[in-house]
């Protein structure tokens, strides 16, 4: 099994978005394993962002995401890190197929309402950049037998 980062933007908080972006991870048939609101700083948003340092509107990403608290989570399943990169769409939110989370929720690049991780590496580095070993839970997820056939774990 899989485990991948959500993080719920700024802007998805100002619209009252969380819990339909959670629901539809949720529907989907992933767990939510970690879950919590934090106000990001300018450190860690320059260790998360430092592919983008280069870019002009770097300042910009970094302003828009301390704009308010975000909320991070923690999603497994299998194929988990795919999974909730396709559901979330295209970054550019005018290009993002309907259907998705951006795609639905979102008309801009930046303010694009989630952050996922788009690989297993990357979900491994970020897991580990927001969440503590005790902030993310192990259980029996009780719908488990319907979600998956029992050749596919």
């Amino acid at each position: 099994m899989e485990k991948t980062l959500v993080i719920i933007k700024p802007g998805a908080i100002q619209r009252e978005l969380v819990g339909e972006v959670i629901s539809r991870f949720e529907r989907k048939g992933l767990q939510l394993c970690g879950f919590k609101m934090i106000q990001l700083t300018d450190e860690v948003l320059a260790e998360h962002y430092a592919h983008l340092a280069h870019k002009p509107f770097f300042k910009r990403i970094k302003e828009g995401m301390m704009i308010t608290p975000v909320i991070v989570c923690c999603l497994k399943g299998i194929d988990a890190v795919h999974i909730v990169h396709q559901m979330a769409g295209k970054t550019n939110g005018r290009e993002a197929v309907q259907g998705t989370i951006r795609g639905d929720f979102s008309v801009s690049v930046q303010e694009n309402i989630v952050h996922t991780s788009d690989s297993l590496d990357t979900a491994e580095i970020e897991l580990n950049r927001f969440f503590k070993p005790e902030e993310i839970f192990e259980y029996k997820q009780n719908n488990f037998g319907f979600l998956y056939a029992n050749d596919e774990f």
